[in-house]
C-alpha cells in the first residue's frame, strides 16, 4: 500500500469512539512524525505495531512553518514531504488547505469514517460521527451534512 501520513487529531478521534483498528484494514501503514508520536502519548497507552514513527530527515519546509501550524500538523506535512507520501489524514482547516497545496491528497475524520462505510467496514457514519463531536471534535454543520448525504444518511 501507499504511504499515508497522520496528524494526530484523526487518531485520537477514532480512538475515543472504539474505531482505530478502521486505519489499517482502510490504509495498512500509518507514518507519524515524533512530535505526533509525543501528542498521543497521553491518551494512547501504546502505540500500534501498523503506526510507525518517522523521524524527520530534512528540516521543516519554510512554507510548513509560515503557516503557523502546531507541532503535530507541521511535522506531518513535513514528513509527508520526506516521504512523498500518496495521502495526509488531517483534520486542521489551515493544515488541509496547505497540504492540498503541496500536492497532498487529504483525508480527515469524518473522510476516513465515510470511506470505512462504503467498504462495508462500518454499518453507519452517523452515530460515531455525533459521539466524536459530542466529544469536542469540532466539524461544521455543513461537512457534517455533506458526510452525511455521502453515507446515504442525510435527513
Amino acid at each position: 500500500m501507499a504511504e499515508v501520513v497522520a496528524d494526530t487529531s484523526p487518531l485520537i478521534a477514532l480512538q475515543q469512539v472504539g474505531q482505530l483498528s478502521l486505519l489499517p484494514r482502510l490504509f495498512g501503514q500509518i507514518h507519524i512524525p515524533p512530535g505526533v508520536a509525543e501528542e498521543l502519548r497521553p491518551g494512547m497507552a501504546e502505540t500500534p505495531a501498523w503506526v510507525v514513527v518517522r523521524p524527520l530527515t530534512q528540516p521543516i519546509a519554510s512554507a510548513i512553518l509560515r503557516a503557523s501550524l502546531g507541532v503535530g500538523e507541521s511535522e506531518a506535512l513535513a514528513l509527508a514531504m520526506d516521504i512523498r507520501a500518496a495521502l495526509v489524514m488531517v483534520d486542521d482547516r489551515p493544515a488541509r488547505r496547505l497540504a492540498s497545496n503541496l500536492g497532498f491528497p487529504v483525508v480527515g475524520t469524518a473522510g476516513i469514517l465515510l470511506r470505512a462505510k462504503r467498504l462495508g467496514l462500518i454499518p453507519e457514519v452517523r452515530p460515531l460521527l455525533d459521539e466524536i463531536i459530542g466529544r469536542g471534535f469540532r466539524l461544521s454543520p455543513a461537512i457534517r451534512e455533506k458526510v452525511l448525504t455521502d453515507a446515504g444518511e442525510a435527513g
